[in-house]
């Protein structure tokens, strides 16, 4: 890891003069700094988490509020909020999480969301439910049915990750489970925290699971040791990726396998707030190491594998919301590594990113205020001819 880590050092040098002159877009179209694109911003939230677009040539999204809300946004339109949405426990990094179509979304309407739920005492976890959409007249979920939990809940407010997927087939539901800074449940098979769960549609543990032999909830278990999974995306290969925040540096891009391990808190490529050390991905072969880690970290908040032709230089590259790093982080896959191979920075944290159907690239920032930024290649400019 020593030499992947130098490689980055590498990358991320020349990038330092573009990083120092790039402001926060304003109003209208963007020049922001060197950025390769234009940005422009098309609507405001409060404290959003995740958006998905839904199909049609006109753009229209869903996006969450971490406060509760689930807004129905229409470019050129009134944003409206969708009604029968779940109570959810609002504090620390819990709320209203994330917002997937599901795969037969065109004949049946249905959406998966997810969030942080209260349970008995001081103590909570995520939840993700399932309902059909409807934008007739004052949009609404309808029959909304909660379809897994984490287990167990505990104390505290961070580490849900609750991030949706669904397999290329549309046959399987994927969910991240975070292990909600308890550290050791992400090594107890007996508990889905810390775990990428591989469930039916309907939320039941699916047939063929590595685990599924032990009984229980170690049924629903893909793979395990992770910390705070925030990306969930298949390539175009057919292959899961996730994308976690490590601790004091060590986030992690990981090509996800059945049955896997993936260490935490066994092994970081970073140490514990507190300043303690944790032993090295390279020290422990026998569990899974990440594709790229990143010391200092880029704070991800969601990802997606480019598959547009808009920008030909990003197809099938993994492309990176930063929240601490304020930056589009662009990333090559090889094989079964990767590396970054540039950085773009916004001057605004960025919670999460979606590509619609023509091919453009859509990022929501994050907190207070936080805007939906278009963004598309920028017109060529003309040239005098002699």
């Amino acid at each position: 890891m020593g030499g992947m880590k130098h490689v980055l050092t590498l990358v991320l040098l020349p990038l330092a003069p573009i990083l120092a002159s790039c402001a926060k877009p304003v109003a209208g179209e963007s020049t922001v700094g060197a950025l390769p694109f234009a940005v422009q911003p098309m609507g405001k939230f409060d404290e959003p988490w995740a958006i998905a677009f839904l199909p049609g040539d006109a753009p229209a999204a869903l996006v969450t509020e971490r406060g509760g809300k689930l807004l129905l946004w229409r470019e050129g339109g009134e944003t409206r909020t969708v009604s029968g949405t779940p109570k959810v426990a609002y504090r620390g990094q819990g709320g209203l999480g994330d917002v997937a179509l599901a795969p037969d979304f065109a004949t049946s309407g249905t959406v998966y969301l997810s969030w942080a739920e209260e349970g008995f005492g001081d103590t909570r976890g995520a939840a993700v439910g399932r309902a059909r959409l409807v934008v007739d007249g004052t949009p609404r979920l309808e029959n909304l049915q909660v379809i897994w939990r984490q287990q167990p809940k505990v104390t505290g407010d961070g580490h849900y990750s609750h991030r949706i997927a669904f397999s290329p087939d549309g046959a399987y539901l994927f969910v991240s489970s975070g292990e909600r800074q308890k550290f050791s449940p992400a090594q107890d098979l007996d508990s889905n925290l810390g775990k990428i769960v591989r469930l039916q549609l309907d939320g039941s543990p699916a047939a063929g699971n590595p685990f599924a032999a032990r009984g229980g909830v170690s049924q629903e278990v893909w793979s395990y040791g992770h910390r705070n999974v925030l990306g969930l995306k298949f390539d175009r290969q057919g292959r899961l990726w996730d994308l976690e925040h490590g601790p004091r540096g060590g986030d992690e891009l990981n090509l996800v396998r059945p049955g896997a391990n993936y260490g935490w808190p066994l092994v970081s490529d970073g140490d514990h707030y507190d300043g303690r050390s944790i032993p090295r991905n390279y020290t422990r072969p026998d569990l899974a190491r990440p594709a790229i880690s990143w010391n200092p970290v880029i704070a991800p908040g969601d990802m997606i594998f480019y598959r547009g032709n808009l920008f030909p230089a990003w197809r099938d590259h993994v492309l990176i919301a930063g929240l601490a790093s304020e930056a589009l982080v662009d990333v090559k896959i090889d094989g079964d590594t990767a590396r970054e191979v540039a950085r773009h920075a916004f001057g605004a944290r960025l919670r999460d990113i979606a590509q619609r159907e023509d091919g453009s690239v859509w990022v929501l920032e994050d907190g207070p205020g936080a805007r939906l930024l278009k963004l598309s290649p920028r017109a060529a400019k003309a040239t005098a001819t002699p």
